[in-house]
């Protein structure tokens, strides 16, 4: 399975600041409200799975319907979120983080600032890179690319200069 895109009607799911609500739907606070995000591949079956299930049908569904249909207020909405983290057996899990660890993976993949801000909807660098966290694992893959780098270098200059004979090109050893 290959990656996907999505128009994504706000800068983050569910309800919040970003969007407003009008007669239980939820639109973009901006007319750039809207932007078109790739989804892993890896995930695409779990958001089909609950499109079909919990989402209102249609391009325009919303995502997320309280169990009248009705778009969760923000209240309801996080008393249902801490019941599932509940039920699942996690404790502390704000809705937001998920944006946030996403966000976060998203950059330890080595993506630009300028591509995780196009990713996240953001105008300004500095909010992209709340999500580029420096990482002892990170930073060896950083020194384990240098070192690559390095290494190929030699190879390159050993091929265009082979080494002299003997200890100073001249003299045999």
């Amino acid at each position: 399975m290959t990656s996907t895109s999505i128009t994504a009607p706000c800068a983050s799911a569910g309800p919040s600041p970003s969007c407003s609500t009008d007669s239980a739907r939820s639109r973009p606070q901006k007319a750039l409200g809207k932007r078109t995000v790739s989804i892993p591949a890896a995930i695409i079956l779990d958001i089909q799975t609950h499109l079909e299930r919990y989402a209102e049908p249609g391009a325009d569904g919303r995502v997320f319907l309280g169990p009248k249909g009705a778009t969760p207020r923000r209240n309801h909405f996080n008393r249902l979120w801490r019941k599932a983290c509940s039920d699942a057996g996690i404790k502390g899990l704000h809705f937001h983080d998920l944006r946030h660890t996403g966000n976060t993976v998203a950059a330890s993949t080595g993506a630009s600032t300028r591509e995780l801000m196009a990713r996240m909807g953001h105008s300004t660098a500095r909010a992209a890179l709340i999500y580029q966290h420096a990482s002892a694992a990170r930073d060896r893959l950083i020194a384990d690319a240098l070192s690559d780098l390095v290494d190929k270098g030699r190879k390159l200059k050993r091929k265009q200069d082979p080494e002299p004979e003997g200890h100073a090109g001249d003299t045999p050893d």
